[in-house]
């Protein structure tokens, strides 16, 4: 039986679909990476023409931008990442911001509607019983799926199925459609070279000193954390237990590294809510591999759960630390930059599981995009209205490419020279000076 004939009747051509989406309604889109991008070009060209208006949309890093001028009478974006297409809108005020940084299994996060009354998302055909995949991202699907009063899907034939709660079934869903776009959005521009390098430096110092064979991980998505499992390939016995799992991760299952022999829960598993950053050689070595398992954010991202875990080392990127070790990874002083997603999580879990170890990663400096002048990272204090994504409480480690810096069980002082230590070196003395005037160090 073809999939059209397993979706029935409810499988109708876009404009049908995008048609019944009204004035006033509140639309859920699945986040980032599984971004539905046939149904949001055709919602967008209806606001463009005028058909549509005050129309909430509620988009978890959206990958699709809602807020160009033309857009502005049609719709208003509610976000908890101020993402690429977005971020100049955010700063602007003519996006809403959500913070969100704790998320529970039994709700949309407070601040997204509790009961969209349309959820957008891509799936994948449906099997023999007929059940869909939510394909390289579960993110928060499950859960708006069971609270949204409709559910429009794009079908994906080519998208991967695996174990976890990965999947809907056609009866849940309301109206198909057949994809004519690429799920995703545009890929953000790649690292430079210097910051290339710097990488390669810090994940061979995460790797050989601040990970032990056994140990669970979690790896952020940024620039330098999502690129550590392309350094662990002489440790042993490894698992994984995160939000997202990034590319190298594959390779590692099939070569005997992770295991997740010493996993306390999901032994033998690697679990997550999504792929990200992997390509897709790697992606079709993960299609149909029960290894791997994909739950909701609710689910990945428990506290609860994650304290569990003993050994468990969570990896994530910063934006900048302050001398006393305090992480920014969300915002350039005032104006959100990113979003929270699950790193005060899984950085307090880091900090508190018995042998685990909480770890900030990124390069010392960074030369703005358009600026020729170099700026430090590692910063006296966080600018006014900064965000404190990690408080210096939950930070064990802070790694640059210059070195690791130890701060469990430090004095401020001693955080304060530590962290200069790992600075650029145009930038050491000037920290060192300030740290003497403002923590007597």
């Amino acid at each position: 039986m073809a999939w059209q004939d397993k979706c029935g009747s409810k499988l109708t051509g876009l404009d049908e679909a995008i048609g019944s989406i009204s004035s006033g309604d509140v639309v859920h889109v699945a986040p980032y990476s599984t971004t539905p991008m046939t149904l949001c070009l055709a919602l967008q060209e209806r606001g463009r023409r005028g058909e549509l208006s005050d129309v909430r949309i509620d988009h978890p890093a959206a990958a699709v931008s809602w807020t160009d001028p033309d857009l502005r009478e049609a719709f208003r974006l509610k976000d908890n990442y101020a993402t690429p297409p977005n971020r100049a809108a955010c700063h602007d005020g003519a996006m809403d911001y959500l913070p969100v940084g704790i998320w529970k299994s039994w709700e949309i996060p407070p601040g997204f509607h509790p009961e969209p009354d349309v959820f957008l998302v891509p799936v994948s055909t449906p099997d023999e019983h007929g059940f869909c995949s939510f394909g390289a991202g579960v993110w928060l699907s499950r859960t708006v799926a069971q609270k949204a009063k409709r559910i429009i899907a794009e079908v994906h034939p080519e998208f991967i199925r695996t174990g976890g709660e990965n999947y809907i079934h056609v009866d849940e869903i309301d109206l198909f459609v057949e994809a004519q776009q690429q799920a995703g959005g545009e890929a953000p521009p790649g690292p430079s070279d210097e910051d290339v390098a710097a990488v390669e430096v810090i994940c061979t110092m995460v790797g050989a000193e601040l990970i032990n064979d056994g140990d669970t991980l979690q790896m952020g998505v940024g620039t330098v954390s999502a690129s550590l499992g392309l350094f662990l390939d002489f440790r042993n016995d490894l698992g994984i237990q995160t939000e997202l799992i990034t590319a190298g991760i594959p390779d590692l299952v099939e070569r005997g590294i992770v295991t997740g022999a010493r996993k306390s829960m999901h032994p033998g598993k690697v679990v997550g809510s999504a792929f990200v950053a992997m390509p897709q050689e790697e992606m079709d070595r993960v299609d149909g591999n029960p290894v791997f398992e994909l739950y909701d954010f609710g689910f990945t991202d428990d506290l609860r759960r994650l304290i569990q875990q003993e050994n468990f080392v969570a990896v994530n990127n910063a934006l900048a630390v302050d001398l006393t070790g305090q992480v920014s990874a969300e915002a350039l002083d005032h104006r959100p930059y990113t979003g929270v997603g699950g790193q005060t999580v899984f950085m307090l879990a880091g900090a508190y599981s018995p042998g685990g170890k909480s770890v900030s990663v990124l390069p010392s400096s960074a030369i703005p995009t358009g600026s020729e002048q170099r700026l430090s990272r590692i910063v006296p204090s966080l600018g006014a209205g900064a965000a404190v994504t990690v408080p210096r409480t939950y930070v064990d480690y802070v790694v640059t490419e210059h070195g690791i810096a130890e701060l469990r069980g430090k004095t401020i002082a001693e955080r304060a020279h530590a962290l200069a230590d790992i600075a650029h070196p145009d930038f050491r003395d000037e920290l060192k000076s300030e740290a003497r005037r403002l923590y007597k160090a």
